[in-house]
């Protein structure tokens, strides 16, 4: 299925324009901190977007709406739980980060444990963030195969290349505030596709009442006490699997992931970025209604259908939207994805040579040869990123069951570790990485089992490390003793 003329021209004037934007608004870089940290001058406000524009990719442009139109509304019991977290980070975790000069999340492992923690904690993230979003990257070829024609590498390469472009000119800088414009962009696509669907539909917002309530499709609450012990821990939107998954998955990948941390320290004071934190989670929590309402609105303009829930609302986008409004909503399906993309490229370059790197071999190179080495890492990354999506486009499981089930893996091991330093002042690194390792191991074996659902990984994970490394602290300190 080939698009429109006028949807092409859109696109390609909304790639063309953000690569520019980012190359500009970035500014010129001399040093690492410049290139990583937007040396330290960014407003909080436009942080805060950013870190919206971040977490949201094309899983939750996609998958959201599908969600919604296969079920109800219980996934925003799990956003109240990413306020909740948020509000743990901004004043638990980055309190402690801005207790010196700390350049990565992994610098604060080092000051509290020591290098090998703060290496191994960074080796962990680059792994699990090049797999979670060459996922993300993958479902943005999605539409985009259905609407050029075209196979999915290529799709992803497109992508892939003007992200690249203004990452690599305009830094974390550029990064943030391209981020500014592209959430304004993603979300204004979803709006125009809600009011669309109102219009198609007979009875406008009336026919989405009718359709929903008698498929009781905007039942929030969901307590899940009746359905058992193995039910009740089995269904990942429950509300207190929901509040408690939701807190703890957003402790971890905005506490404790250099993909959001990145932008936390590039604010002047420890009082912007908690501004910037809290302020994404209570925007979060209105951008994902609006993304569910809109997969209520598909129930009700297609019924039941026999397909895959991420394909509902691309199909939507290309076989009902008139030309022009089509390729609007795909620029934001792009934003959605470029947006996570940058993000990624940034901060993986960055923990390579800030945490890595720099203290291995780059001890003696001068701001010029560190700013030329990082730029070459940001390439370096862009690529592998590619190869993942690529590797992930043969997967038959939807993608977001994916991406969130790669983060999961490490994300308790991650936060248990930065807990156990936080919590626990006798902790030593021994510990911290028995802990890390044990957890992560733990992780493995519950979700390969499918013991509890996706909501309850992290707590799981932060459970398990925290009881091995308090447990071998408590050890040594009494072998000291004795």
């Amino acid at each position: 299925m080939h698009g429109n003329t006028l949807d092409y021209i859109i696109i390609i004037v909304f790639l063309i324009g953000v690569a520019i934007l980012g190359a500009f608004s970035g500014g010129k870089q001399k040093s690492v901190k410049d290139y990583f940290l937007g040396s330290k001058v960014v407003p909080w406000w436009a942080v805060c977007f950013s870190i919206v524009a971040a977490e949201t990719s094309t899983l939750t442009f996609i998958s959201i709406p599908g969600l919604a139109y296969l079920t109800n509304l219980n996934f925003l019991q799990v956003t109240v739980g990413y306020l909740l977290g948020r509000i743990v980070v901004a004043f638990v975790f980055l309190p402690a980060y801005s207790k010196g000069d700390l350049k990565t999340a992994y610098s604060f492992l080092e000051n509290r444990f020591g290098g090998k923690t703060r290496s191994f904690a960074s080796i962990v993230f680059l792994f699990t963030r090049t797999a979670a979003d060459g996922v993300r990257l993958f479902a943005t070829a999605i539409p985009l195969k259905l609407m050029l024609d075209i196979d999915y590498t290529t799709a992803i390469i497109i992508i892939a290349m003007v992200t690249l472009v203004y990452t690599y000119t305009g830094g974390v800088k550029g990064v943030i505030w391209v981020d500014v414009v592209l959430m304004f962009i993603y979300l204004g696509g979803a709006v125009v596709a809600a009011a669309f669907l109102i219009h198609l539909l007979p009875e406008g917002w009336s026919s989405v009442v009718n359709a929903a309530s008698s498929a009781d499709k905007f039942s929030i609450i969901n307590l899940g006490f009746d359905k058992g012990i193995s039910g009740f821990f089995g269904d990942p939107y429950t509300l207190i699997g929901g509040l408690l998954g939701g807190a703890f998955l957003s402790m971890a990948s905005h506490g404790t992931d250099q993909l959001i941390v990145q932008r936390l320290l590039t604010t002047k004071t420890l009082k912007d970025s908690q501004k910037a934190i809290i302020g994404s989670g209570i925007i979060v929590i209105f951008q994902f209604t609006l993304f569910l309402i809109v997969g209520v609105m598909l129930y009700a303009y297609y019924g039941k259908l026999d397909v895959k829930s991420d394909e509902i609302f691309p199909m939507f986008i290309i076989k009902v939207l008139p030309p022009g409004v089509t390729g609007i909503i795909i620029a934001g399906l792009f934003a959605a994805a470029m947006s996570t993309l940058a993000g990624s490229m940034s901060s993986l370059s960055s923990s390579t040579m800030l945490d890595l790197y720099l203290p291995f071999f780059g001890k003696n190179n001068d701001d010029k040869k560190q700013l030329k080495v990082s730029r070459m890492f940001t390439i370096m990354w862009a690529v592998l990123l590619v190869c993942s999506a690529i590797f992930f486009k043969e997967s038959s499981e939807a993608v977001v069951v994916i991406a969130l089930s790669i983060a999961s893996f490490t994300y308790g091991g991650l936060l248990g570790t930065f807990l156990l330093g936080v919590l626990n002042k006798k902790a030593r690194q021994e510990d911290a990485l028995a802990g890390f390792v044990g957890g992560i191991f733990i992780m493995v074996t519950v979700i390969t089992l499918k013991l509890v659902a996706w909501t309850w990984f992290t707590l799981v994970g932060v459970i398990a490390t925290l009881i091995i490394g308090s447990i071998l602290t408590m050890l040594s300190d009494r072998e000291k003793k004795e």
